[in-house]
Formats: structure tokens, C-alpha cells, sequence
């Protein structure tokens, strides 16, 4: 596997999901640690001249008139033991993988008077697959640090960590992976835990499940759109033209690929019910959601995001509000709405194919009839999980309190709008696997044209996983199995 390059620009969230999932190799270029090594200077010229510098100098929050003299290396100590006062389930490895190299990425621009051999010392725990123990309670947005202690804590030896799938004190788990603690000098606590790497980091894997997941909802409703007989004129280019709203204009032309054939069968309806209709309206906005998700995540990966900040060019030390992440958490409100909505026309879809009948299909798609329960009891499964999913969708970015005096009297909830947003895209991917098992069962019940090439695929890769419905038989456990398909890339289609 090609080892990822960190030059202080450029990371994307397909960056992340490598090195937090594939387990790929970090590699620092040269121009990174002369970077570092010049702001390293830049900050301790300040401090030699007598400049307060926040977190070096002095206290943190309500603290921030109590000057530290003395040993620095004791106070980054003191700085990170004081600040673990995070709680509850570990974050699973995945997820502390994604803060480490978000963390990297973020130092990688410059700006936080790192030490550099602090920040290779990183580099070599995430690519030897030594990770703290996280727990998962404890931020509110404003910067992720009392979370991010662990990672500084594990780099000095303290704390707990997982390596090679076992946990052990931290101090045992580099000795194991042939590494030492290192040593901090001023600053480089505070340097480490403050900034959003966590909300970062899991906001990058959020989106690239979202991604996978669109993809799949798009084949989804495209097997619908076959197995009703819905009305294809609602995908004409010149519609979309019209009205070039949320990139209705791309998610049309994907379901247009996917139905693409020599000759389109006649629609055997005006007007489908809106679900059908408006995909394009409802995909394309999601789209969008996910496009603006996106670029606030970069923005974090690539950006300076420490108080204070070190100007290494004006040789200047700064406080800032750059670890505050109020544009990220706003983006991921926003995109668990559109998955909200995007879920509840799956759900009104697979109601749709599953009722009393429609477009010449049996009740229930049931092929036996009469009493036969078919697809219906499978409505209550759908409502439940949308009910789940609506739940989530209620923001919480406004819910704070002030903290620490007063001082810290803003926070946006960025860990836990991404988190509840994460929880939304595997909630929703289950609803796409109730679809397709519908979508594909009205297919084989139809009478007509055959499927298109695409979604002849879709409908063959239901299939290796759910055989066609004969008999009343446990559909939960079909749903099941198709679910884990989609969710862990077995899904081929």
C-alpha cells in the first residue's frame, strides 16, 4: 500500500478513512519538520523575551492570569494529568486512528510550536499501531482536548493503550513496538490536545460512509423505479435544467445511468407518488449536504487550528479562536437533516412497494396471496428505525453551558453532531437494504421488460444474499444479511 505523504496541505477524507481503516503508513516530508523546527524557535525566542504565551507561561481558562515558572516539562505534565477528565466507552480504534492523523495533519500546516521530535514521535506510534485508550465522553466542541490528553498521555508513557488488539499500559505498549516515551518541552502538551481532532477525524469516516452509502440508495431507487414501473420522463436532463437546484442535476444523471437501456419501456403511470418523483430533488440536496461536509472537514484537516498560533514568517505568538468549530458542526446538523430526509423517501418507498398494491403488483408482494404476511410486517421494522432516525435529526449544536468561570461560555457539540450523524448513515443504510429486497422482489413479480444492464447487476447482487420471497418466511434475517453486505463492501453491484 502506497504510504500517505503529509507535505502540510492537501489531506482529504479519503486520507483519513486509509490510515484510520487500512492501517496505511504515514511518511513526513522534509519541508514539514523544517516548518515545525522553525515555528519550535519562533515560540521559545518569545518566551526567552518575556511574552505571555497561553498555555507555556501561563494557567489555561479561568487560569489564564497565573503565571508558571519552573520546570515547563512538570507543567505540560501537570497541564495534561489535570485535563483527563474524560469518561465512559473507549472509542473504538478506528476512530482514535482518525484523530491521530487528523492531529498530524492539522500540526503538518504549522502554527503550533510542536517540537518536532514530539510530532515524529506521533508519526511512529500511529504507523507501529500503538493507540491510547479514548474515552468518548467529555468534549463539547470547543477544541476536542479533553479528549486528545489520552493521546498526549500515551505519547509520555502514562495511561492506558491498545496494541496488537490488547490493551496494556502505555509505557508496555511502546516498549512493545520498540519505541520510548518522549519528553515534553514548553507548550507541547497544550500543543497536542488543543484542537478538534477527534470531531475531525470521525467526521471524515462519517462522510465516507455517507458516501457509500448515497451510492447505494441511488441503486436503491433505480431497482424501485424498475420493480414499480415508474414513469422515467421525471429524469430528463432538460427538467433538471429548468430547475438546477442541490445537484438534482447529478444525482438525475445517475439514476439515468443506472436505467440506461436500448429502448425504455412505456411508464405505466402520469405522475408516481413524490418519493419516486422527487429523487432527484431529494438526492441532489443530500449531495450537497454531503459536498459542504466535506470541505469543512478539509478545512480542519489542512488548517492551523492552535491557540495560540505561532506565525513563524512575522515571527509572531498569538491567541486565537482557531480550535473552535462552529462552521463543522453547523455542516453536519445540516447533513444529518438531508440523510433524515433522503431516509424518510426510502421508507415512503419501500411502503410504496409493500401495500395494497400498485402499478399491477400483488398486495404485500406477496406471490401466494391470501393470508400470506409477505413484505407488510416489515413496515413496522421501516418506521421504528426512520422514528431512530428522526430522533437524531433534532440539533444539538445550541446545547451548552458555560464552563470554567465563564470563560468558555460558547461551544458548538461538534463530536456529538457528527457522532449522531454517523449513527444516522447506519441507521438509513438499513433502510436502503429493506428497498432493495422490495425493489428487487416487485422486479421478479413483474411482468414485462426486462431489467436494464445496471440494475440487472443490483437486482443479481440482492440475490446472492436474499433469494426471492416464495412463501411466508423470517424477512428480518434476509434484511439482516443484506444490511452487513452493504455496510461491511461485501455489497457487488
Amino acid at each position: 500500500m502506497t504510504p500517505l505523504v503529509l507535505t502540510g496541505a492537501g489531506v482529504s477524507i479519503e486520507d483519513v478513512a486509509a490510515a484510520a481503516r487500512e492501517g496505511c503508513k504515514i511518511e513526513v516530508t522534509a519541508t514539514v519538520i523544517e516548518k515545525l523546527g522553525q515555528a519550535r524557535k519562533v515560540l521559545d525566542d518569545a518566551a526567552a523575551a518575556g511574552q505571555q504565551i497561553y498555555g507555556l507561561n501561563t494557567g489555561l481558562g479561568a487560569n489564564l492570569g497565573t503565571a508558571v515558572a519552573g520546570d515547563a516539562a512538570a507543567f505540560q505534565r501537570q497541564l495534561l494529568e489535570g485535563r483527563s477528565a474524560a469518561v465512559g466507552e473507549a472509542l473504538p480504534v478506528q476512530m482514535v486512528r482518525a484523530a491521530m492523523f487528523a492531529r498530524l495533519a492539522m500540526l503538518s500546516a504549522g502554527g503550533s510550536g510542536l517540537s518536532p521530535r514530539v510530532f515524529i514521535a506521533l508519526v511512529e506510534a500511529l504507523n507501529a499501531g500503538v493507540h491510547p485508550v479514548m474515552p468518548s465522553l467529555g468534549s463539547i466542541g470547543a477544541g476536542d482536548l479533553v479528549l486528545m490528553t489520552a493521546i498526549a498521555r500515551m505519547l509520555i508513557g502514562e495511561g492506558e493503550a491498545e496494541y496488537q488488539g490488547r490493551r496494556m499500559p502505555s509505557a508496555k505498549a511502546l516498549m512493545m513496538a520498540r519505541l520510548v516515551p518522549v519528553s515534553l518541552a514548553p507548550k507541547d502538551g497544550l500543543s497536542l490536545i488543543n484542537a478538534s481532532a477527534v470531531s475531525t477525524g470521525a467526521g471524515a469516516l462519517a462522510l465516507t460512509d455517507a458516501l457509500s452509502a448515497l451510492d447505494q440508495q441511488q441503486q436503491a431507487g433505480a431497482l424501485t423505479m424498475e420493480g414499480i414501473g415508474a414513469n422515467r420522463t421525471i429524469l430528463d436532463p432538460r427538467l433538471h435544467l429548468a430547475r438546477p437546484a442541490a445537484c438534482q442535476q447529478l444525482a438525475a444523471r445517475a439514476l439515468r445511468d443506472l436505467l440506461a437501456r436500448d429502448e425504455a419501456p412505456p411508464p405505466t403511470t402520469l405522475q408516481d407518488p413524490l418519493s419516486i418523483r422527487c429523487m432527484p430533488s431529494i438526492h441532489g440536496a443530500l449531495i450537497q449536504a454531503i459536498d459542504h461536509a466535506r470541505l469543512a472537514v478539509e478545512i480542519e484537516l489542512n488548517a492551523a487550528a492552535d491557540n495560540p498560533l505561532v506565525l513563524a514568517d512575522d515571527a509572531l505568538v498569538l491567541s486565537t479562536g482557531n480550535f473552535h468549530t462552529a462552521s463543522l458542526s453547523l455542516a453536519f446538523e445540516t447533513l444529518g437533516l438531508a440523510i433524515a430526509q433522503a431516509a424518510a423517501a426510502c421508507a415512503a418507498r419501500f411502503i410504496q412497494l409493500t401495500g395494497s398494491g400498485r402499478n399491477g403488483l400483488p398486495k404485500y408482494l406477496s406471490p401466494i396471496g391470501g393470508a400470506s404476511a409477505g413484505f407488510v410486517p416489515l413496515q413496522k421494522t421501516v418506521t421504528a428505525i426512520l422514528a431512530g432516525i428522526r430522533h437524531k435529526a433534532n440539533p444539538v449544536m445550541l446545547d451548552f453551558l458555560p464552563v470554567s468561570e465563564g470563560v468558555e461560555d460558547h461551544a458548538a457539540q461538534t463530536p456529538l453532531t457528527v457522532a449522531k450523524c454517523a449513527d444516522m448513515v447506519a441507521l438509513w443504510r438499513r433502510l436502503i437494504a429493506f428497498e432493495l429486497m422490495a425493489a428487487a422482489q416487485a422486479a421478479d413479480l413483474r411482468e414485462g421488460p426486462t431489467l436494464a444492464p445496471a440494475t440487472g447487476v443490483i437486482h443479481a447482487a440482492v440475490r446472492t444474499h436474499v433469494a426471492t420471497l416464495k412463501e411466508d418466511r423470517p424477512l428480518g434475517t434476509d434484511a439482516e444479511a443484506l444490511h452487513a453486505a452493504l455496510a461491511n463492501g461485501a455489497w457487488q453491484a
